[in-house]
């Protein structure tokens, strides 16, 4: 049985369905470098804690708090959404900054804002756009869009979201040579009679769909307000039922900013035994 390092209390939060392990590491109990096998253990469900991933929460001399955040197979991610506004509410639960505040990602500085369970995120400048290009996976074409909102997206629009096999197509698109080696995060997304967007997500990193993606619904409501399929402010429907909004203010000179806005819960907080990795 591994041995694991003596770690302060930890969070388990869910950012509208996407949940995480949070740790306060800024007194350096946990060394990011070389834990890959720790986090995947941790994050393995119904054998440990069980999560879509990890967070490090530590020291910046650049912002109120970095984070090192780890995918549920322990890779590194430069971003995420639902993850960061969980990440940006535990820091001002535990003081480490206030209601408005900024931190340190591999994608650069986020700036966020938290309002009891609602945290508003201030997103990366998306880069990469690309729009209706073509595909072959699964023996089959794919008409698809792709965006980086700190990570990188592709977006896929359907008719009929239920028909869709996200974890079967998504893995076959996102292993596929068009987005080597980096690879890509698969959505599928419709449009609602209301101007919404429902959307299913198979995330890199994690494997397989999650209920919930915000680098995605950003992905999907920027190029949906891009292409005249929605008006901002986009409110975009996650498989795991919950709601998110997206803000897109587009410049008369094209610069872009981007917000997204959700609830980040508090599920339970705990220590780790050395029983949690095997």
């Amino acid at each position: 049985m591994k041995e694991i390092p003596e770690i302060p209390v930890f969070y388990k939060m869910s950012g509208s369905g996407n949940d995480f392990i949070i740790i306060d590491n800024r007194e350096g109990a946990l060394k990011a470098e070389g834990i890959a096998d720790t986090v995947a253990a941790l994050c393995r469900r119904r054998f440990s804690v069980g999560a879509d991933g990890l967070i490090l929460i530590e020291r910046s001399e650049k912002a109120d708090f970095a984070w090192r955040f780890f995918n549920q197979d322990g890779t590194v991610a430069e971003m995420c959404g639902n993850g960061a506004r969980c990440a940006a509410r535990f820091a001002c639960l535990n003081r480490i900054c206030g209601s408005e505040l900024s931190f340190e990602t591999d994608a650069g500085i986020i700036h966020a804002s938290v309002d009891g369970m609602r945290v508003r995120l201030e997103m990366t400048k998306p880069d990469g756009i690309c729009t209706d290009e073509e595909i072959e996976a699964c023996g089959r074409g794919f008409l698809f869009d792709r965006i980086n909102t700190g990570v990188p997206h592709v977006v896929i629009w359907t008719a009929d979201l239920e028909g869709c096999q996200v974890v079967k197509w998504g893995r076959a698109i996102r292993y596929h040579d068009k987005f080597a080696p980096a690879g890509t995060n698969v959505n599928f997304v419709k449009q609602t009679e209301k101007g919404g967007l429902l959307i299913r997500t198979y995330e890199r990193g994690v494997e397989d769909e999650t209920l919930a993606c915000g680098t995605g619904s950003v992905a999907a409501a920027l190029i949906a307000v891009q292409k005249g399929f929605a008006r901002s402010p986009v409110s975009v429907r996650t498989r795991g039922g919950e709601l998110l909004t997206v803000y897109c203010n587009v410049s008369n000179t094209g610069d872009i900013d981007l917000f997204l806005e959700g609830d980040a819960r508090v599920i339970y907080q705990g220590r780790l035994s050395k029983e949690a990795i095997r």
